[in-house]
């Protein structure tokens, strides 16, 4: 489909930056929503509105920390697995067989908890995300 007329760019305007001022302007622009620097400089030059992005640093860290956390709650988790899979396997001596039942309840307390760390992390990810 193509764009009307008046909507297409044909013009071009150029315009010299040393580094550090390119640099600048880079980095204002990854402060806004715009994702090209051509929109950015268009919206700019014309004296359009840019939305800025806002960003709370603590809360990016805490997140940053909660994603490692859950990763490594991942892990926790499937190596344990794996372990009562291969105890499982030993239920044929007496001593494994009790251990295992005694632990099972425990087990699956722990797969449910960590389940509801891992969904509730994951809310607060996609929360933030939209911010």
């Amino acid at each position: 489909m193509k764009k009307p007329e008046n909507e297409v760019k044909k013009k071009m305007v150029v315009m010299r930056m040393n580094h550090s001022e390119l640099e600048r302007l880079e980095k204002l622009q990854k402060q806004s929503t715009e994702k090209y620097l051509s929109n950015y400089l268009r919206k700019v030059a014309l004296q359009k509105p840019v939305i800025i992005k806002y960003r709370n640093q603590s809360a990016d860290d805490f997140l940053k920390d909660m994603l490692e956390l859950k990763k490594e709650l991942h892990a926790i988790g499937n190596n344990f697995n794996q372990v009562v899979k291969k105890l499982h396997l030993l239920d044929k001596i007496p001593e494994f067989r009790g251990w295992i039942l005694d632990n099972r309840a425990l087990f699956h307390v722990m797969v449910k908890k960590v389940d509801e760390i891992k969904l509730r992390m994951n809310q607060l990810y996609e929360q933030w995300l939209q911010k």
